[in-house]
């Protein structure tokens, strides 16, 4: 075992939600592929990385390094749990029951995990899908560059009517939503594995057609190469826009090009839109709220890290560390849904005791996750457990935001997120929203009947009302899935 870079480890994603019931782990032993042809008889189950041994390992971590040991059963045989992550789940229980750890402890594969931090690395479509599963209906929200969705011409907007593995099985959204719930959306949309091949049909200007999408692997590009970042004339200000996907090392370059193109424009009001972004890597948020934050001193906190007291040894207090590229924000928008969380929320959650009233949040409630997981390994088993481990706090020790940051913050703006427009559009509702919070003109505050909708449990919400769309959350996520909610 190894305690995986502490600080390196990602804050966290939204690695739960109500339609996550279990986690991702796997259960114990499993066979081979022979490389000649023909079957290959399953060899033993080794016995370190049988499922009681892997049990055990992940319980005693937990016990180890859990930032609420007080929640932790006293004693809980793993005999009865059919995967690791079941057995996992059921040491976190009452934790969650708090809303305090919810399925934000899981266990992952090391490979996998790699791939995705280091470079983006995933497979799939490249669609980001969201649900409105009142009317029964399946929408992109985005499309990711250099995938097969892109390049097939489907992009945000674009309704996905049927989904088949053939032409002749196509079968409805409506028809599969009111059979099987939005569960049956992922289900029917297939396994993250390459060559997956599935016949969606969709809707367009002149009519539907049918399109044959074969998953692949891909790179996610944090910063999108079409809307990634930009310089919006407002009125005759200017104003610095930014989405991120992510927080991924790989993001680190394409934010400080951006910041330097915002610098040299003498841009000093931005707009952060984070409405997808699950989180990511701590040290990658730090980097953004640096860039950011130009006049800020490195004498100024940034964030406090937090263990539980065993383990304060681990505590840790960042300041700010100005960047070449660093903008003096005057004022500045985040963007953000329900899909906004973690490294996303301490971001956000940063320019509150310095920017007060200057800061905003935009669009909807937040979900909330003022915590972070260290990574420890197993690398015998590829397992790598991602543990809640630490708290993160604002220079004012502020990080109880475990509903969202809607009421944590002085200025918010209510804003749909508006489909039928590209982002980075001035005329798409939000990102609207946001130039009219920086330029002073009015909007409506996030109600507190749209804070109390992440305490109901539909964390994933986008937009407001009494049927919000939902970013589709499969039942037992991947990693790239995590961190990029409601991608395929």
């Amino acid at each position: 075992m190894k305690l995986y870079s502490v600080r390196r480890a990602a804050i966290g994603a939204l690695s739960g939600s109500a339609l996550l019931l279990s986690g991702c782990g796997g259960g114990g032993g499993g066979g081979g592929t022979s490389l000649n042809g023909g079957p290959t008889p399953t060899p033993p189950v080794s016995t370190a990385c049988s499922l009681t041994e892997r049990q055990n390992w992940a319980a005693a971590q937990i016990r180890e390094w859990y930032l609420f040991p007080e929640t932790l059963p006293a004693s809980l045989a793993p005999a009865g749990y059919a995967t690791v992550d079941d057995y996992i789940d059921a040491l976190t229980a009452t934790a969650r029951a708090q809303r305090r750890d919810r399925y934000f402890t899981y266990l992952t594969s090391i490979r996998e995990e790699e791939a995705f931090f280091n470079s983006g690395s995933s497979a799939g479509f490249g669609l980001r899908f969201v649900t409105d599963s009142a009317a029964r209906r399946l929408f992109v929200s985005e499309a990711f560059e250099g995938a097969p969705g892109l390049a097939a011409g489907i992009d945000r907007g674009t309704e996905i009517l049927a989904i088949g593995t053939t032409q002749a099985n196509l079968r409805s959204v409506s028809d599969i939503i009111a059979a099987q719930g939005t569960g049956g959306i992922s289900d029917a949309l297939g396994p993250s594995t390459v060559g997956t091949t599935r016949v969606l049909r969709v809707a367009g200007t002149g009519g539907s057609r049918d399109v044959s999408l074969t998953k692949a692997d891909f790179t996610l590009t944090p910063v999108s190469s079409r809307y990634g970042y930009r310089i919006i004339d407002d009125g005759g200000r200017r104003v610095g826009y930014l989405n991120l996907r992510t927080f991924i090392s790989t993001a680190d370059p394409a934010l400080r090009t951006a910041f330097q193109a915002f610098k040299d424009a003498g841009v000093t009001q931005l707009v952060i839109d984070l409405r997808y972004n699950g989180g990511g890597l701590v040290d990658t948020a730090e980097l953004l709220a640096d860039l950011i934050g130009g006049g800020r001193s490195s004498a100024d906190v940034l964030d406090y890290t937090a263990y539980r007291p065993e383990k304060s040894s681990q505590n840790e207090t960042r300041f700010f560390s100005p960047q070449p590229q660093s903008v003096a924000t005057t004022r500045v928008a985040f963007i953000g849904t329900g899909g906004t969380a973690s490294a996303s929320e301490l971001v956000a959650n940063t320019f509150i005791p310095y920017l007060r009233s200057a800061a905003a949040l935009v669009g909807s409630n937040t979900f909330g996750k003022p915590v972070g997981q260290i990574a420890l390994d197993r690398s015998s088993c590829d397992d790598r457990l991602r543990v809640v481990a630490f708290a993160t706090q604002n220079s004012a020790r502020q990080g109880d935001y475990f509903e969202g940051l809607a009421t944590r913050m002085e200025a918010t703006c209510a804003a749909d997120d508006d489909i039928t427009r590209p982002l980075g559009d001035p005329q798409e509702a939000s990102l609207a929203r946001a130039l009219d919070f920086l330029a002073g003109r009015g909007c409506t505050r996030i109600g507190t009947a749209q804070s109390a909708r992440t305490a109901a449990g539909t964390e994933a919400a986008i937009t407001a009302g009494p049927a919000p769309r939902m970013l589709l959350t499969p039942d037992r996520p991947t990693t790239v899935q995590r961190e990029v909610p409601g991608s395929f």
